[in-house]
């Protein structure tokens, strides 16, 4: 494969929101520079990015997916990221190693959930960005309006540099307002030159005007020519703009319809001309020695390169793809992986197209690629030489939005399940699960139903390992609310030895939170002291199942303060059976309550949701601590809840807000459970000892 240098390359991220035309746009683009003889469509499974069983069957993109191209010699890397927010950290990672975001917007609905999400991530990363305003020619479409959108829900330095020709079904082309020309769609969407409509020139020449004013306040020298003679030359203008799109000063927005393949050479060409290459980003920021340190990019450099996936499909195999920063790299070099402290020896490198790939024989700085099989490489390491040892930051992934219990539908899978979570864990950062022994469940860990029920069918497909998602058992605690003391006395005589155990115990309540004490008040050797400590464990044991419904007491003080032994017969099995059964049976007579899991929330939604959430929120038993603006119409609502409350809530809150709404949630405290809803848990409790007996 051909080879090419840092400023021959562009790196492009693929973002929007689920059906805004980022995978059509990415079959436009291939078709195109001629990589795809035809225009692969997704209704019937034939592009090039969407090539996973689970990809054509649902017709949506699931995994971040490389692709590349040439034109006007550069090559083109294009990161293709899911829209669906269940599968957001595909788009936090491979916005993680692009040089521009390119956010795919539908011309009809605007800024959609998956749209701010993927502007606020190449915010966080203050990743360059620009617009494309897609299915521009489809029925009802309102370029001002959509723009009017963009400005308003993500931002006003959103600026476009093309200008629709007729509207929606009437689209008849597109003018270029920093060239002032105008160029008109044949039937194969092919561009040709026309001129400026008459009815178009005043509104082109303001719109432009705004363009050369943000270019020229990206440079100070620009902005004293600009302010000296009102203008700037096509040189200036486009130097001016090239660091106005880096700087992040300007969102360049573009039109398209790339299911009819409009604009799209148009695209290139900016893409090439004005998006920044990788050679324009000398520095990034590396760990040494725990210390954050500027690192030179470029091929001179010692070798850096950054793992952003993990592909492991059954048609195409392990593949690791990573982003080189500094250096040069071959097939057959030994490397060393500084996120996980030991060595790797590179085997073939390939581009990639989908799965299709294509062998490079030397990867330079700046270009992104894929290995094969690495032995101990997952995604968010870093991978140099031994001589500089650096790490790149890891990748920060969002927290997990819901969770569900895990039935196995054959025991004997279970170990298999095990194995198979942890594979699809290190390909999918954003999955978690746990075995929780208190709630006897296997949890898994997501960010929506969508995603989970992703990860059980490769969990199927790859192991055939059937599972059910099924609502998640709550850690419910037991406590007592008054004071109260109990003697118990344990005896058995069988012939021969016996048992003798017999103690008096006071328990009290502890503030939340306080968990266990237990006190040795025993005076006068009525207990041998050797025996105390049996005593405990016994009560230890017995707070673990509680006395009303299976779950752990907690807050609870246990004074020992009398009790009586046998010289012979009492024994540490006697005194742990006694002080069980005393527990139990003080436990009883204390006002026993049921506790509940509280969680803290905090939950963005737009402005004219707000009340629809708050409401919500109340029907979940969940108390409003405060509402804080966001900015861009948005608010974060501060809030707890219970967590039996809030299964499946981020499916509620997207459906609430149009898919724009998101939340995080963490463990509080714990608080006392309302009578009515302890009493259903309680009988439910009672009736599941009563079929186990």
């Amino acid at each position: 494969m051909k080879e090419f240098q840092a400023d021959q390359i562009r790196n492009i991220g693929l973002v929007g929101h689920g059906a805004s035309g980022k995978t059509s746009l990415a079959e436009a683009i291939l078709y195109t520079t001629k990589v795809a003889s035809r225009l692969g469509k997704i209704e019937d499974g034939s592009t090039v990015s969407d090539y996973s069983e689970e990809e054509t069957k649902r017709q949506i993109s699931i995994s971040a997916t490389l692709l590349h191209c040439e034109h006007q010699g550069n090559k083109i890397n294009l990161v293709d990221m899911p829209g669906f927010v269940d599968f957001v950290g595909e788009v936090v990672g491979g916005l993680r190693v692009v040089d521009t975001a390119m956010l795919v917007i539908d011309a009809f609905t605007g800024p959609e959930g998956g749209s701010e999400i993927a502007f606020e991530t190449a915010d966080n990363y203050s990743t360059p960005m620009a617009i494309v305003v897609n299915k521009i020619d489809k029925e009802h479409v309102d370029f001002d309006a959509c723009l009017g959108k963009i400005h308003d829900i993500l931002s006003p330095r959103a600026l476009p540099v093309q200008l629709p020709i007729g509207q929606a079904l009437e689209l008849k082309g597109v003018v270029d307002l920093l060239e002032m020309k105008a160029y008109e769609f044949g039937e194969d969407g092919a561009a040709k030159e026309m001129a400026v409509p008459g009815d178009l020139e005043g509104r082109c020449k303001e719109a432009r005007e705004k363009l050369v004013e943000a270019a020229a306040e990206a440079d100070d020298k620009l902005l004293e020519k600009f302010f000296e003679a009102g203008e700037l030359t096509p040189e200036e203008l486009e130097i001016g703009l090239r660091k106005a799109i880096q700087d992040r000063v300007l969102f360049p927005v573009f039109i398209t319809s790339a299911t009819s393949n409009r604009g799209v050479k148009l695209l290139l060409d900016s893409i090439c001309r004005y998006l920044p290459a990788p050679s324009k980003f000398p520095e990034i920021n590396v760990l040494k020695d725990e210390k954050v340190e500027a690192w030179k990019t470029g091929d001179g450099q010692p070798l850096v390169a950054f793992v952003f996936k993990t592909v492991a499909e059954k048609h195409v195999g392990e593949l690791t793809l990573f982003r080189m920063y500094s250096g040069t790299l071959k097939p057959g070099t030994e490397v060393y992986n500084s996120s996980r402290g030991h060595s790797e020896k590179i085997g073939q490198i390939y581009a990639l197209n989908g799965k299709e790939r294509t062998e490079m024989q030397t990867v330079h700085a700046g270009d992104i690629g894929a290995f094969v099989k690495l032995k101990d490489t997952h995604t968010g390491d870093t991978i140099c030489d031994n001589s500089s040892k650096v790490e790149i930051p890891p990748i920060e992934f969002p927290p997990p939005s819901i969770e569900f219990g895990v039935l196995v539908e054959s025991k004997g899978d279970e170990d298999k399940m095990g194995t198979g979570f942890t594979s699809l864990a290190h390909e999918d950062p954003t999955f978690s699960y746990e075995v929780n022994p208190e709630l006897k469940q296997t949890i898994v860990h997501g960010q929506g139903e969508l995603h989970l029920d992703v990860i059980m069918k490769k969990l199927k497909n790859n192991l055939g390992i059937e599972v059910q998602l099924i609502e998640p058992r709550i850690p419910y605690r037991e406590t007592i609310t008054r004071k109260g003391e109990t003697q118990y006395r344990y005896k058995k005589q069988s012939g021969g030895r016996g048992q003798y155990g017999d103690v008096s115990i006071r328990l009290e309540p502890l503030k939340r939170g306080e968990s266990f004490e237990f006190v040795d008040a025993i005076t006068g050797g009525v207990i041998p002291s050797k025996f105390i400590p049996s005593v405990e464990k016994g009560i230890v044991e017995a707070m673990e199942q509680g006395v009303i419904s299976g779950n752990k007491v907690v807050d609870v003080k246990v004074t020992l303060f009398f009790g009586s032994y046998h010289t012979v017969d009492s024994s540490d099995m006697a005194f742990k059976i006694a002080g069980s059964m005393a527990f139990k049976k003080a436990a009883r007579e204390c006002g026993p309550i049921l506790l509940e899991p509280v969680y803290n929330l905090e939950i963005v939604v737009p402005d004219d949701h707000t009340g629809d959430v708050m409401g919500d929120m109340s029907s979940r038993r969940g108390k409003i601590l405060g509402m804080e603006p966001l900015g861009n119409g948005k608010q974060r609502v501060k809030a707890q809840a219970p967590l039996s409350e809030l299964f499946k809530y981020s499916t509620s809150l997207r459906s609430m807000t149009g898919g724009r709404g998101r939340h995080i949630q963490q463990f509080s405290h714990y608080d006392p459970v309302p009578k009515e809803i302890t009493d259903k848990l309680v009988a439910a409790y009672e009736a599941e000892r009563a079929e186990g007996n």
